[in-house]
């Protein structure tokens, strides 16, 4: 198969969520057959959906994998149970806090409908908190069906969000 260029979102708002965040970045790079490219600044985001839970660190990194799209969801699953996350089932706590969520924002140019895998991410064009670190490391970067990220982003309100004081992590790729 030949490599990808991919776009995951990763959010947390349990425990020391920066530290956290920097440990799933250096999770990706660790994935066989995969590249950590960019690492956004992480960004303090307040809570979205159900709001009465605390703020939320969000970052975005940018990965050049071999994986499937299906077998990448699966390794982000693993990081995410990894770093304490339990999912019901039910989905009952979809919007409720959490030490890491990761979701797969875009896998090059396509277009998946599947149970349980849906790229690129059906709400990415609504959201500022997956934008702002998306388009800070890939400005040029397009939503398939959608358009420029950065017109999408261009449209919706910014104010609320705040870029951390942080250096990303750097790709540790080369020293493999």
């Amino acid at each position: 198969m030949s490599s990808a260029m991919v776009f995951v979102g990763l959010g947390s708002n349990l425990g020391d969520s920066a530290a956290i965040l920097q440990a799933a970045f250096v999770s990706l790079d660790e994935l066989p057959d995969t590249r950590l490219l960019k690492a956004s600044r992480l960004y303090r985001t307040p809570a979205w959906g159900l709001t009465s839970q605390p703020d939320f660190l969000n970052a975005v990194a940018m990965l050049d994998t071999t994986l499937t799209p299906q077998a990448l969801l699966a390794a982000l699953l693993r990081i995410e149970r990894d770093a304490g996350r339990l999912r019901r089932d039910d989905g009952s706590d979809r919007w409720g806090p959490r030490t890491l969520d990761l979701d797969l924002l875009l896998y090059a140019d396509q277009v998946i409908e599947e149970p349980g895998l849906r790229v690129p991410h059906p709400h990415l064009h609504d959201r500022a908190f997956a934008l702002l670190p998306l388009v800070e490391i890939a400005p040029q970067v397009r939503i398939p069906g959608i358009g420029a990220a950065c017109d999408s982003l261009a449209r919706m309100a910014t104010d609320d969000i705040q870029a951390l004081p942080y250096t990303p992590p750097p790709p540790t790729h080369a020293a493999r």
